[in-house]
């Protein structure tokens, strides 16, 4: 398990993972060569994964943001993944998941008449329920 020097670690790295390991040891109370040790041992236990880019949708001209739940019309999913392998442009997640339905898309849409669009085709394959995000 990880300890709090661990916990602080990853709290400093969530909110800037592009920080120096000087920094990142300045900010735990460790070397810089401490901080990274422990940083490489995170990531052997795949505790990290990986590091991240946060993009302002809005500048990067997506307006709409939604959140989709999927109910298959069959059991056979494939037709549904395949069409989504397709979508890379709007889809940021496919979960599947327990519950109410069998997949819960979060996408993106540059206008209401591109989500639109996507509808219509997503139709084809499973009837859904929309959620868009207000704020």
């Amino acid at each position: 398990m990880i300890d709090q020097v661990d916990q602080k670690i990853i709290e400093e790295l969530s909110k800037n993972s592009r920080m120096t390991m000087k920094e990142l040891g300045e900010r735990v109370h460790l070397t810089g060569q401490a901080a990274s040790a422990r940083v490489i041992k995170l990531e052997e236990k795949r505790i990290i994964e990986g590091y991240t880019l946060k993009l302002n949708d809005k500048k990067m001209g997506y307006t709409v943001h939604a959140f989709i739940n999927i109910y298959t019309k069959s059991i056979q999913h494939e037709p549904y993944l395949s069409f989504i392998k397709t979508q890379h442009d709007y889809i940021i997640h496919n979960f599947k998941i327990s519950g109410e339905g069998c997949y819960l898309l979060e996408c993106k849409f540059p206008s209401t008449e591109e989500l639109d669009g996507f509808l219509t085709k997503l139709n084809k394959y499973v009837n859904y329920k929309l959620s868009i995000v207000i704020k």
